[in-house]
């Protein structure tokens, strides 16, 4: 079997994943609350060791919602009402991450499920998963061009982080918190700086790229998928960030 038969599953998820995440990425670095997702997703992740280490992985998704929804809501009302909003966002991160690692550490198994937790090794996503999550994603996009921009205020704000708390509970069970931190901010990064090409075309293009790249180095080189992903895509686009902002001087 050929390597593009093997990874052309995840090909097809990483392209969604990255489709999806470019649109929120963009609009979470002008808002200037770049760890918003990181904390979402880790607050996430105590609805899914919930579910792991008390129901046998039964409520999944509605536990893993309802966290992700309540600090969603905390996070705008917060946007609102703090003049320190990174801030509490990262206390709010250190709080799902401490209690994450509380919940898990009553199991044996919590170590290994902690670090899928936090990049997970898509190459064994189902076709099943990969089709729910591709109508879930249209449906979060779709919300987001058409009523989004119609609203305003408190509403707004409590509107577009609903949207990102749904969007990364569906993807932090397939992809893991780093890998869809890595998604979400990275790609939108380097299209913001770069100036000749529409963000949202640049960033999808360079995001498809770097994802590309990492999965054929991890299945080359038999590295962990979801830890290759975060280390390709911070290592290039730390770099581009650097040799950007040089340009610019």
């Amino acid at each position: 079997m050929s390597a593009l038969e093997i990874l052309w599953p995840v090909l097809i998820l990483a392209f969604i994943l990255v489709g999806i995440h470019t649109i929120f990425g963009l609009e979470i670095i002008r808002r200037g609350v770049i760890f918003t997702d990181l904390a979402v997703g880790q607050i996430a992740a105590v609805g899914i060791a919930l579910s792991s280490a008390f129901f046998e992985g039964k409520y999944q998704v509605p536990l893993s919602l309802g966290f992700a929804l309540s600090g969603a809501m905390l996070i705008a009302y917060a946007t609102q009402n703090s003049r320190h909003i990174e801030a509490f966002i990262g206390l709010l991160y250190a709080l799902g991450a401490s209690s994450v690692m509380i919940v898990l550490s009553a199991g044996s198994e919590g170590d290994e499920l902690f670090k899928r937790l936090m990049a997970n090794d898509i190459l064994f996503v189902m076709n099943d998963e990969i089709l729910k999550a591709a109508g879930i994603y249209s449906v979060i996009a779709l919300l987001y061009y058409v009523i989004y921009p119609k609203l305003s205020g408190f509403l707004k704000e409590l509107f577009f982080f609903a949207l990102l708390s749904v969007m990364v509970t569906t993807s932090v069970p397939l992809a893991g918190v780093l890998v869809v931190f890595t998604l979400l901010i990275a790609p939108a990064l380097v299209a913001l700086l770069q100036m000749r090409i529409k963000p949202i075309l640049f960033g999808w293009g360079y995001g498809w790229f770097f994802v590309s790249l990492a999965l054929v180095l991890s299945y080359h080189y038999d590295w962990p998928t979801g830890y290759s992903i975060v280390f390709v895509g911070t290592l290039i686009t730390l770099v581009s960030v650097l040799w950007l902002e040089k340009r610019r001087l």
